[in-house]
C-alpha cells in the first residue's frame, strides 16, 4: 500500500535509537524526509547517516526538547514539519515515597517536551492545511503498575491530551492520534532480558529470550513481543492521508495485553 508519505517532512523526537529509531526507519522508508532528533549531534547523526546508506532521506537535528531554548532550537533546525511524532519518553525508577521534584522532572521529560514541539510546528501545519501530530504513550495508561507511578501518570497524560488538540485542530486538515506500545524488543530491552537469562543459566537465543521476556514482564495473547519497527508500521499508517479519518484516538498496540475494550 502506498501510504502517500513522499515529499513529507517527519520530525521524529528521540528517534536515534529504540523505539523511535524504527519509527523513523519506517517512515523514510515509505518516502518521508526524516529528521532525526536526538539530544546530542553526533547520535542524531550515527542515525540519519544510517538511513542515508540505505538510500533514504534524512538529516540530524539535535536539541534538548525538555527545555523551552532547546526545543525552540530544534524547532528552529527543522524548519516546516508535515508530520510530528512525539516519540521521547523515558521509563525511570521510582515510588509512591519519591521526592515530588522527581515527579515534575519526568513531566517536563514525557509531557511538556510533546508540548513544545506542539506549540513551535503546529502552527505550520495550520498554515499549510495538512499535518499529524502523534503522541507515544504506553500500555501502562490503561494498566499502571505500583512502581513508577510518576511515569505512568505521565504517559497517561498524553492520550489526554491527543483528544483536547484534535479539538483544538477540527476543520484545518491536521488528525491527532496516540499509540500506546506494550513491550517492545528494543536493542536495550533485549539486552536486558538476555543478560538474566545468561545469569540464570537459560538458553539466550532470540527465541528463548522472547519467552522469557512474555513470561516475566508483559505476557500477551499473540506469544510475540512487538518490534520499533511494528510500531513505526502503525505510525506511519496514522500519519498518512489514507487515516485522514481516523482522529482523536489512543490505539494500544501490545498484542493484546492491555485486557481493556475501549469505548
Amino acid at each position: 500500500m502506498d501510504l502517500e508519505l513522499e515529499g513529507r517532512r517527519a520530525l521524529v523526537t528521540g528517534s536515534y535509537r529504540g523505539t523511535g529509531a524504527g519509527i523513523a526507519r519506517v517512515l523514510a522508508r515509505e518516502g518521508a524526509e526524516l529528521l532525526v532528533h536526538g539530544f546530542e549531534r553526533d547520535p542524531a547523526e550515527a542515525m540519519a547517516s544510517e538511513l542515508r546508506a540505505d538510500g533514504l532521506q534524512a538529516r540530524a537535528v539535535a536539541g534538548d526538547i525538555r527545555t523551552d531554548e532547546g526545543a525552540m532550537d530544534v524547532a528552529r533546525e527543522a524548519g516546516p514539519v508535515d508530520l510530528l511524532v512525539n516519540n521521547y519518553g523515558v521509563a525511570e525508577r521510582g515510588t509512591w515515597q519519591s521526592a515530588t521534584a522527581d515527579w515534575v522532572d519526568l513531566y517536563q521529560k514525557n509531557v511538556l517536551s510533546a508540548v513544545r514541539m506542539v506549540q513551535h510546528l503546529v502552527p505550520g501545519m495550520r498554515e499549510r492545511g495538512f499535518g499529524r501530530v502523534i503522541f507515544v504513550s504506553t500500555v501502562g495508561t490503561v494498566r499502571p503498575a505500583a512502581r513508577m507511578p510518576h511515569y505512568y501518570a505521565s504517559k497517561a497524560t498524553l492520550p489526554n491530551l491527543t483528544a483536547s488538540l484534535a479539538k483544538e485542530l477540527a476543520g484545518t486538515g491536521i488528525t491527532v492520534n496516540c499509540v500506546s506500545p506494550g513491550i517492545v524488543a528494543t536493542h536495550e530491552i533485549v539486552e536486558r532480558f538476555t543478560a538474566r537469562a545468561r545469569e540464570r543459566g537459560l538458553p539466550t537465543d532470540w527465541p528463548a529470550v522472547e519467552r522469557l521476556m512474555l513470561e516475566e514482564f508483559m505476557p500477551n495473547p499473540t506469544g510475540h513481543v512487538g518490534t520499533p519497527e511494528e510500531v513505526g508500521a502503525l505510525v506511519a499508517f496514522l500519519c498518512s492521508p489514507k487515516a485522514g479519518y481516523l482522529n482523536a484516538a489512543n490505539i494500544p498496540i501490545d498484542g493484546g495485553a492491555a485486557d481493556a475494550v475501549r469505548m
